[in-house]
């Protein structure tokens, strides 16, 4: 049996070693000259691998497209069974604070390695550079066109990524599979008018980000940088808002409380009283509720509170708007800054017309799907890797 797999990323490798076996021929078609690519950039170069164990129910929150979908596949391969494989085969996996996981050589050509050992081992057969131009259905299987000549196969699995245009889907076309138009996710604001990105560097440890009329919002760490705001809550928050900030060409303003452990009431309370304590200390030099003091100095300036100002006899209406900066930040988001390298796109092949017990197409007898290429994308923390493991696992496992 022959088995073709288009793509030679994490889920294209992952469905071919578990396709591989029994006498089978299978293949890995890769378009570019680089294998695992974003396996390589992931992490800053130590790939996350995965997160911290956790329930399915749990898990799947972590996906804004392919929630229930993916409720079904985790039950094939799930995050222990991911720490199991490679741990198995010698890579040993750490978990950090934040509950994502890497190499404990903390680099990713630990895991680029043992991808590669794998499918040497299983002997697939790898062609880089080779892209498909069409993919089509054959009375006897299917018949792949590259720039390389004419390849047929028994067996397909799709594990080609996402794609930033719906252009990168066009080798599809002669299977009639809707394809959700692809949009980013996972990005930064861009917020070009605004004083904060002198700032650039200071981040805050645990913050509560908003989109004004809507109830997205996301908690977590908040870095600003000389373009805008960015770090995991902003990240996280673009997955869940992508197509609500595609739909307003990413204009919107930005709600930040820059200490979420903080409410309203909170901030004045502890102003107040850390003014009956401390009336002889100066506002601008002693920050609260872990404000870096960068940032603290930018909120005085704002809230017109001068350098001689004391906590004693901090006026009401200077303290309420302290009190606003810290909780009711509004920044004016214009654009967004994507990472090209660790490009992440809501959009692909439609969740609906694929069986999420095995992966396969609805419409074409072996024919399956893996990773990107599906309707599905994941917040950061390793759980676009956990999605690339499960339905490369499940697909290759599933073909018969």
């Amino acid at each position: 049996m022959k088995i073709a797999v288009i793509g030679g990323g994490a889920a294209g490798f992952f469905a071919a070693i578990h396709a591989s076996g029994m006498g089978r021929e299978v293949t890995i078609f890769e378009k570019s000259p680089k294998l695992l690519s974003k396996v390589k950039v992931s992490g800053g170069g130590r790939c996350n691998v995965t997160h911290r164990p956790m329930e399915i129910s749990k898990l799947i929150k972590n996906y804004p497209r392919g929630e229930k979908f993916l409720k079904r596949v985790f039950r094939h391969f799930s995050i222990r069974d991911t720490i199991k494989w490679f741990e198995s085969r010698g890579v040993e996996l750490k978990v950090e604070s934040d509950g994502r996981m890497f190499p404990v050589s903390d680099t990713s050509q630990s895991i680029i390695d043992v991808l590669m050992a794998e499918a040497k081992k299983c002997k697939v057969k790898i062609l880089v550079s080779t892209g498909i131009k069409e993919l089509n259905p054959t009375e006897k299987g299917y018949e792949l066109i590259t720039e390389k000549g004419v390849f047929r196969a028994d067996a397909v699995v799709i594990a080609s990524g996402g794609h930033p245009k719906t252009e990168g889907y066009n080798f599809l076309k002669s299977l009639n599979h809707r394809i959700n138009s692809p949009i980013p996710s996972l990005f930064t604001f861009n917020t070009p008018g605004e004083p904060i990105r002198e700032l650039m560097g200071v981040a805050v440890p645990d913050g509560l980000v908003k989109i004004e009329g809507t109830k997205l919002n996301y908690r977590g760490p908040v870095l600003i940088t000389h373009w805008g705001v960015s770090g995991p809550a902003v990240l996280k928050l673009s997955a869940f808002g992508a197509e609500w900030l595609h739909d307003h060409q990413y204009q919107a303003r930005a709600i930040i409380n820059w200490n979420a452990s903080f409410g309203e009431n909170d901030y004045q309370i502890q102003l107040l009283n850390y003014g009956k304590d401390h009336p002889n200390r100066k506002v601008i030099t002693h920050p609260l509720f872990d404000i870096p003091s960068r940032l603290w100095e930018h909120f005085c300036f704002k809230a017109e509170i001068d350098s001689t100002q004391l906590y004693g006899n901090l006026p009401k209406k200077q303290l309420n708007r302290m009190v606003q900066n810290l909780f009711c930040y509004i920044l004016e988001v214009n654009g967004k800054t994507t990472f090209k390298e660790e490009f992440v796109t809501a959009g692909g092949i439609q969740l609906s017309e694929v069986d999420p017990e095995s992966l396969q197409s609805l419409y074409h007898p072996n024919l399956y799907f893996s990773g990107e290429v599906l309707n599905i994308d994941g917040i950061t923390g390793g759980f676009n890797f956990q999605a690339a493991w499960s339905t490369g696992y499940l697909a290759g496992k599933s073909i018969k």
